[in-house]
């Protein structure tokens, strides 16, 4: 495979989908609705007029004129069946979307509000824009606000750490769980039914029957039957990934699931010759750069690595950074059974690498490095990241657990950590295998570094911002780059860069497979932050009004569906 080829003719058939930042309202956001932007004084806001001008807009409206009638139609309704769990996610989150938004008047602060889900900024640490707001509850809405750890940690309640449940008060103010079905009944019943009538409408025989099955595991919250099937799959070209499924929203435990949806329009040709990686995967995770201990669990031999343009998005997906690639399921005994699969957007990764990857390099990256950034190396930094998060270890040594149960709420940045890692590990041991053949290690390198740059923007509250944090700071002691302080730019030292790479891929696996939740937050606390030479430097970005992120716009009458 000549994947230099492929990914130069992806780049180019898709620069035309990437959409210019403007200043204009977007007509159509996850929910399919328009916020009143109706021009009016406002005296409630605290942030820099700038700091709601952050987002990027893209288009959402890949071809589908090669789709049959009833795959169209059946868009459409997956569409609706999004836009209720953009609803959920609300409440999970937030609560009355609409008392929040009416009783904001300056239209910019009332969008700003309808992107971040909340009047808290998910890109800069979750601080309030509004001041009449305060912090963010670390719990969000999963837990009653007035709950302490230590009331939750003396609970005597079997399933009190699940994934599709709410921690809420009874009438006698004692703490119940109450599942998601029952709290969100009306809407996930309305949810499954549209799944149903989509599944009608499916001419690929196992999506119809994955599309059932979701149905009934959201009425009933027994999930797993239906992620197998999910892993089954191969032939359908058009996906969804819908339901309760990250818990980076639950910043208090880490333990809950939010609800959000993907459309998605599979490329077929690029998913079979991109799959051809995933072979390698045993040999892999044999060669980590850690004690055998660490690396004993075999990845499943199911899993599969997949292209597609998105479609839609809604909920957790939608909020904050979005998405540019998947990792699913999150089940790690779904993972050992069967892997994971990969889906790498590749829409939403171009417009990035356009409007805000390429900007952040011509500023903060030394000029004789330039050359060196790259679509190819983004887009196989990031596919060969979701791929790393089947590398590694899933249960702590001990065998007290998931390494997601023992870290908590620190188990997301560093499982994103790792896979950052580790994925620049595969590259490099592809290349030394033969595999990869076209462009050059540095151009991985040098992309890899200006990556750090535009992920570190998300912020604290975000496990990728988190993890980027931890990142630039272990290079940084260990020189793996320089910065001049004449030019304000960075550039890859290759010895100490590679170094970097095996001792930080085996400091996270051994904190993952020890699972000692001290450890891993001292480490966190130690390395997690933005130093003041970073943020000045981030400072200068924000100066040239260069993206954080993208925000879309999308839904049916984007696409010219009824």
């Amino acid at each position: 495979m000549n994947t230099k080829l492929l990914f130069t003719a992806l780049l180019l058939a898709y620069s035309l989908a990437a959409c210019e930042k403007t200043e204009k309202t977007m007509d159509l956001m996850a929910s399919g609705e328009q916020p009143d932007d109706a021009v009016a004084e406002s005296a409630t806001e605290t942030a820099q007029p700038s700091r709601f001008d952050i987002y990027a807009e893209v288009r959402l409206a890949p071809d589908l004129s090669h789709l049959s009638d009833n795959q169209r139609q059946m868009i459409g309704i997956l569409i609706d069946a999004g836009q209720i769990t953009n609803e959920i996610f609300w409440q999970q989150v937030w609560g009355d979307k609409k008392d929040l938004l009416e009783g904001i008047d300056d239209p910019k602060a009332r969008r700003f509000a309808f992107y971040n889900y909340g009047p808290w900024d998910r890109l800069a640490a979750d601080q309030s824009f509004l001041e009449s707001y305060g912090p963010r509850p670390p719990g969000a809405r999963f837990y009653p606000e007035d709950m302490s750890k230590d009331e939750f940690e003396a609970w005597q309640q079997d399933g009190k750490d699940g994934l599709y449940s709410l921690v809420t008060r009874d009438t006698d103010g004692a703490l119940q769980l109450v599942p998601y079905h029952e709290a969100f009944e009306s809407r996930i019943t309305e949810l499954s039914a549209l799944l149903i009538k989509a599944s009608e409408l499916a001419e690929d025989p196992e999506f119809a029957a994955y599309l059932k099955m979701r149905a009934e595991a959201l009425k009933t919250g027994i999930y797993q039957p239906s992620d197998m099937a999910w892993m089954s799959m191969k032939n359908n070209p058009i996906e969804v990934v819908i339901g309760p499924i990250e818990t980076y929203q639950d910043a208090l435990y880490g333990y809950r699931a939010a609800f959000e949806t993907f459309v998605l329009l599979k490329d077929l040709e690029w998913s079979e010759r991109l799959a051809r990686f995933t072979q390698y995967m045993p040999e892999l995770q044999r060669g980590l750069p850690v004690e055998d201990a660490y690396k004993a669990e075999m990845p499943g031999s199911d899993a599969d690595l997949n292209a597609y343009d998105l479609v839609y998005c809604a909920g957790d997906c939608n909020s904050g950074a979005k998405t540019i690639a998947i990792n699913l399921p999150n089940d790690e005994e779904v993972q050992l059974a069967k892997g994971t699969r990969r889906l790498q957007l590749k829409n939403s990764m171009l417009a990035k690498f356009n409007q805000i990857l390429m900007p952040i390099s011509n500023l903060l990256i030394a000029g004789d490095q330039r050359q060196y950034i790259t679509f190819d190396a983004f887009f196989s930094n990031t596919m060969f990241h979701e791929v790393a998060h089947g590398l590694g270890i899933k249960n702590t040594l001990d065998g007290s657990g998931t390494v997601r149960g023992a870290l908590k709420e620190h188990a997301s940045a560093l499982e994103e950590g790792k896979a950052d890692i580790l994925g620049l590990y595969m590259v490099q041991r592809l290349r030394e295998m033969g595999e990869i053949t076209e462009g050059e290690l540095m151009d991985n390198y040098v992309t890899f570094l200006a990556g750090i740059f535009r992920s570190v923007r998300f912020g604290a509250s975000s496990a990728h911002g988190r993890a980027n944090m931890i990142r630039f700071n272990y290079f940084s002691d260990a020189g793996a780059f320089s910065r001049d302080p004449d030019a304000g730019t960075y550039r890859v030292n290759v010895a100490e860069f590679e170094q970097a790479v095996k001792g930080l891929s085996n400091d996270l696996l051994v904190l993952q497979g020890d699972g000692d939740y001290d450890r891993v937050a001292a480490f966190v606390a130690e390395k997690g932050n933005v130093g003041a030479q970073l943020q000045s430097d981030l400072n200068r970005l924000d100066a040239i009004s260069i993206p954080v992120d993208i925000v879309y716009q999308q839904g049916k009458e984007v696409l010219g569906l009824q």
